[in-house]
């Protein structure tokens, strides 16, 4: 046993669990441990920034390009108030984000007696936006809520974790036993009988589909396996871009995917709420539908399914490809149906936003194969999420249902500090980048490559548009007084250009990647068609007759 203090325990025990960068906004509260964190900046490297919302989102981007857990620190209070939307969207797209904040006094919280940063009761906060949230009391408390900590966010469905520290408890010191070894997900084990059940009702299918989340990330090999078994088609929706490589043949996202869920007769759906074929596309008698999810209470949170399993998606999907080769049956016609119907879905997607679309093939040729895309809340986003072509696992980051505005910048400088071998690029409106705009500070200070795009309408343009087609054309609160984003990214030390067309687009952002230093394009357009027809589609089933 070592004579430590809380916050040299939480150092280490951080270092023992593979976290080797810290995202983090330094305070009074937090004095101790970032005085412990200096002695040990060889193996855990502080990124700081200039807004606590700034570290969460990083620490997210962090965690989604790798899919290993990270970790940021904050001050309590307003400082972990700031970082809330980024936990909730941590929440949302399943990532492994530990939030590490301070507290006041150990004796005075709860009191309510006005204390700095005092908030009535913090806690109850985190443990609405984690899947679970604890206070460390001592320095030999520590080590064992750190490690569990990090096996609750290993194990089962990811999502954030957090944990919070009083300024006084930081600092004492006491005999500590470390764990030397980092904590390890729980086991789980296959469903051998549900999955034999499965490869039969798939193997017996006509016209069946498959259906992939972010929880399929890790499966691509085995998906892909099972999908050309069926000539089954396969949706990736947000959070599944990239599972499997979106040229393959039988790679399909949301309007091709949605004539398939019309006609489907079995349904598999890996790693996905599924939230909305059931609830917009419409369910049926004749739909049956097999789900494989880490969360049992996911299984059957909208319909039970014909046949729910609860497991780790690559175990569960290795066992099924190859039980499925026992049961499959001949399915004349079905790859060529398949072809058809997503050249068509193609067709019109290219016809409803040919603008969208010259560039958003620009960046795609620019964004080498393994590059990262952050989408974000614009236009252009809206596109990508079914015209954007994503080549392998985790290179498209999505807020998915949150929808959180301002996200894309600072979570793209996480993913590119995670990822420094692959090119990111950060796509934007003009409303949602100057979100963290000022985060341009941190990627001069701290050298972070990111390429942002911002394409600035001058407004929140899917607002006005809403606004222009439902309410008589009574705008209001949509129009946004610009900086000049060129002089805003130069004032800070980053090289910025304007560009006026797909083609120097796309050649701005090859020239960007190829410099690897943070770079700023100013991308003014006009206003797009409208993407939401393709995006919120009316109920396919039960068929009309």
């Amino acid at each position: 046993m070592k004579t430590l203090s809380t916050a040299q325990t939480v150092v280490s025990m951080l270092e023992v669990n593979g976290i080797d960068t810290l995202y983090c906004l330094p305070g009074v509260q937090n004095d101790p441990f970032f005085d412990a964190l200096y002695d040990r900046t060889n193996a855990i490297r502080p990124i700081h920034a200039r807004h606590e919302q700034a570290c969460a989102y990083m620490a997210l981007g962090h965690a989604m390009a790798t899919g290993k857990p990270s970790a940021y620190v904050v001050v309590p209070g307003p400082g972990f108030l700031n970082t809330t939307a980024a936990l909730a969207t941590a929440y949302a797209v399943n990532a492994p984000v530990l939030a590490l904040t301070g507290q006041i006094q150990q004796s005075m919280i709860g009191r309510n007696v006005g204390l700095l940063h005092e908030l009535p009761d913090q806690l109850a906060i985190m443990r609405g936006l984690t899947k679970w949230a604890d206070r460390i009391p001592s320095p030999a408390a520590a080590p064992g809520l750190v490690n569990e900590a990090f096996r609750r966010l290993l194990s089962g469905r990811r999502r954030p974790v957090a944990l919070e520290c009083a300024m006084d408890t930081w600092a004492r010191r006491a005999p500590v036993e470390l764990i030397g070894k980092a904590a390890a997900a729980d086991p789980c084990p296959v469903d051998e009988e549900a999955v034999e059940r499965a490869a039969k009702l798939l193997g017996g299918a006509e016209r069946p589909m498959i259906v992939v989340g972010g929880g399929a990330q890790g499966a691509g090999e085995y998906v892909q396996r099972i999908a050309e078994l069926l000539d089954a088609p396969v949706m990736t929706g947000r959070m599944g871009q990239g599972v499997i490589d979106g040229r393959h043949r039988l790679s399909v996202t949301a309007p091709a995917g949605y004539r398939f869920w019309g006609e489907a007769d079995v349904v598999l759906a890996v790693g996905t709420r599924l939230q909305p074929q059931q609830q917009n596309w419409g369910l049926d008698d004749t739909l049956k539908i097999i789900r494989i999810d880490a969360d049992s209470e996911e299984l059957d949170r909208q319909r039970k399914p014909a046949i729910g399993i609860v497991g780790d998606a690559a175990a569960t999907l290795k066992v099924l490809a190859d039980r499925l080769a026992v049961h499959n049956r001949k399915r004349s016609g079905r790859a060529e149906q398949v072809a058809d119907i997503k050249v068509a879905s193609n067709e019109k997607i290219h016809d409803l936003l040919a603008p969208q679309i010259a560039y958003l093939e620009a960046m795609r040729k620019a964004l080498p194969e393994d590059g990262i895309l952050v989408d974000e809340l614009t236009q252009m986003g809206y596109a990508a999420r079914f015209a954007w072509p994503t080549y392998r696992p985790r290179t498209f980051l999505s807020p998915g249902y949150q929808g959180t505005l301002g996200w894309g910048y600072a979570t793209a400088l996480g993913a590119k500090i995670a990822r420094p071998d692959a090119a990111v690029l950060s796509i934007s409106g003009d409303g949602g980048f100057m979100f963290t705009a000022m985060e341009m500070a941190t990627a001069a200070q701290h050298g972070i490559g990111v390429v942002a795009v911002v394409f600035s309408d001058g407004a929140f343009g899917n607002v006005r548009r809403i606004q222009q087609q439902s309410f008589n054309n009574r705008t209001i609160a949509t129009e946004l007084r610009n900086p000049d984003f060129v002089k805003l990214a130069e004032s800070f030390g980053i090289d910025a250009i304007r560009v006026g067309s797909p083609d120097e687009l796309g050649s701005a952002i090859a020239r960007g990647i190829a410099k690897g230093a943070p770079l700023l394009i100013d991308c003014p357009v006009g206003q797009f068609p409208d993407p939401w027809p393709l995006v919120t589609l009316p109920p396919i089933r039960p068929r009309k007759v």
